[in-house]
């Protein structure tokens, strides 16, 4: 069932998360959910690696042990503008895998690097020109030819970087999405989307340009951008206003018009001051299937049918008892954190982030719903996660928290599900936290 999740490992540290620079800033499993990287404020990328044995054993099958860590990003300072370019890493997107080694992009604030992760168990001695240690030898000394042979040697994984992707981007990039050709990928800023192809690096294809002639006429930016899963010549992109853009790039090679137009009427009776800032999409992810999109503003999530553009066919309240608090969340800049959603396999069950360390699941079929939490406190390995309720007002049960005790600087902003398990992925400030479904 999928509303039964068990604990099975929390991952993380105990840093202070206002001066850590290990607070997670993304998190993706790979294509077969065998890997599962992070990305942090510091600019490193730790990959995870499922237990071989784990498969195979109902109570262990989602244990995930560090495969791999290496430094992704180091901050920069642009000159020319006295800029400082942070190496928090904003997206990771794993390339499917074509031989025995992995590939993944990772982007920060301007540069996106493709990264190979590979593994090296035997090492190559008896050359003819270099003795043990690696000098070189006087070829007068060499009397006899040795043919060089392979040995065993301790198990190491290695990261190098293949290709650096970068000096296209004046904004801020928010988002990287591989395309279903594998030969390109874009990326995304405020008001840009560039295509690139994975053997370029020094130049890119300019697909969505929104920056208006005079900067003091910009309305609305880009938030969010992402290639249809089997159609590579369709992706979408929304915006700031809470629209959705869907564009082909058969019509036109700039695609400066869009081919569908998604958009909710907004209701008159709910217009108040905040209604512009809680409207603005901070996420857009296809189904896999590839009929639907989903969308997280705010305070709720919302599925798209790509047949139907003047509405949405679900909409899910994650939080709406923060209605009441917009303004104090205004105060205290929360109003704009950017809350991602994801998907499960079967695009049958939807999860995003809250506060107060929650996270969201709702069942499409059902309409059932829960809210969960990822604290050290209840994550004991098997115990099962109890479902947690906020009371709005008036008498609050034993069981249920009150609206005015949750922790906003606790917050879940990104999760990842497992693409064909009921295995999850939580990253809550520094803390990692991977549940799975309760199998009897």
């Amino acid at each position: 069932m999928w509303l039964d999740f068990l604990t099975t490992q929390p991952i993380g540290t105990c840093v202070p998360a206002s001066v850590s620079t290990d607070i997670i800033s993304t998190v993706e499993f790979n294509h077969t959910g065998e890997l599962l990287a992070t990305g942090d404020k510091g600019g490193r990328v730790v990959i995870f690696q499922r237990e071989q044995e784990s498969k195979n054993q109902v109570h262990r099958r989602g244990e995930y042990n560090v495969y791999s860590t290496f430094q992704s990003h180091e901050p920069e300072f642009d000159y020319l503008k006295s800029l400082e370019i942070e190496e928090k890493i904003n997206k990771i997107r794993w390339l499917p895998q074509q031989n025995a080694a992995y590939f993944l992009l990772s982007t920060n604030d301007k540069t996106v690097k493709l990264w190979k992760v590979s593994e090296r168990d035997k090492r190559p001695e008896g050359y003819n020109l270099k003795d043990e240690e690696g000098r070189l030898r006087d070829p007068a000394t060499i009397t006899t030819l040795r043919v060089p042979v392979l040995r065993p040697m301790d198990l190491m994984v290695e990261a190098t970087p293949r290709r650096v992707f970068a000096n296209a981007h004046t904004y801020h990039i928010n988002s990287i999405s591989v395309n279903s050709d594998y030969e390109t990928y874009m990326s995304a800023d405020d008001l840009r989307i560039n295509l690139w192809n994975f053997e370029i690096t020094n130049q890119s294809f300019n697909i969505v340009d929104i920056k208006p002639a005079n900067m003091e006429e910009l309305t609305e930016v880009i938030t969010a951008a992402e290639f249809h899963p089997h159609h590579c010549n369709t992706f979408v992109y929304s915006s700031s206003k809470g629209t959705i853009r869907l564009c082909d790039m058969r019509a036109s090679a700039l695609c400066d018009r869009h081919t569908k137009f998604f958009e909710e009427p907004e209701d008159p009776s709910n217009r108040s001051f905040f209604s512009e800032i809680i409207s603005s999409i901070s996420d857009v992810k296809f189904s896999h299937s590839g009929r639907y999109i989903m969308t997280r503003d705010y305070l709720t999530v919302k599925v798209w049918d790509l047949n139907m553009e003047n509405r949405p066919i679900e909409t899910y309240q994650v939080h709406d008892y923060l209605r009441s608090k917009l303004c104090s969340l205004y105060e205290n800049d929360c109003i704009f954190d950017k809350f991602e959603c994801v998907w499960n396999g079967s695009d049958s069950v939807i999860m995003t982030g809250s506060y107060n360390n929650f996270f969201r699941m709702f069942d499409r079929n059902t309409k059932r719903d829960v809210t969960l939490e990822a604290s050290r406190e209840n994550s004991k390995p098997r115990a099962i996660l109890k479902p947690r309720k906020v009371c709005v007002g008036g008498k609050r049960r034993k069981d249920e928290i009150s609206v005015d005790s949750l922790d906003f600087s606790k917050k879940i902003l990104h999760t990842a599900w497992h693409p064909s398990e009921n295995i999850i992925a939580v990253a809550a400030t520094n803390n990692l936290y991977i549940f799975q479904d309760k199998v009897n």
